[in-house]
């Protein structure tokens, strides 16, 4: 997700305590931020994230407002309000003015599935250096057919 100093010349925030933020937003489930880790990482009071998010009672997905903290896609109006860590830090930064927001993405642990695609792709790139061996041995003539007109020894 993101990790990294954020600074604030303005409002004085410490330097740690939000590298310390960052890191607990890092550690989020499916690399979503929640309401809370979104308060703690911008070290903001739970009703100033609330006033700065992009909801609305008869919308439930508004369109993106580059002047607000945009949610993630809602299926149901009681879903919790989740951030991208992105969005997070794109806020902090073109809003809020914190200089040097970093954003790091961590990789989630393997499933079946990705060790599937891994095992597909390890095969095709197997069949294709095959396929390349082979088309170099098909385009390597000998030296004595290159040339017809060679006159023999």
């Amino acid at each position: 997700m993101f990790n990294g100093s954020v600074n604030s010349g303005t409002n004085g925030r410490s330097e740690e305590f939000l590298d310390k933020g960052l890191n607990t937003a890092s550690k989020s489930v499916d690399s979503l931020m929640t309401i809370d880790e979104v308060q703690k990482t911008l070290n903001r009071s739970r009703a100033s994230v609330y006033r700065y998010t992009n909801t609305d009672t008869r919308n439930l997905n508004p369109p993106f407002n580059p002047r607000k903290l945009n949610t993630e896609f809602r299926s149901d109006q009681k879903d919790l309000l989740l951030f991208h860590p992105n969005e997070v830090a794109r806020f902090a930064k073109d809003i809020l003015r914190i200089k040097e927001v970093t954003v790091e993405i961590f990789n989630s642990p393997s499933s079946e599935t990705q060790n599937i695609l891994k095992a597909i792709l390890d095969e095709l790139v197997i069949i294709r250096n095959k396929l390349d061996v082979q088309s170099d041995k098909n385009q390597s003539i000998p030296n004595h057919l290159q040339d017809p007109d060679k006159k023999a020894a």
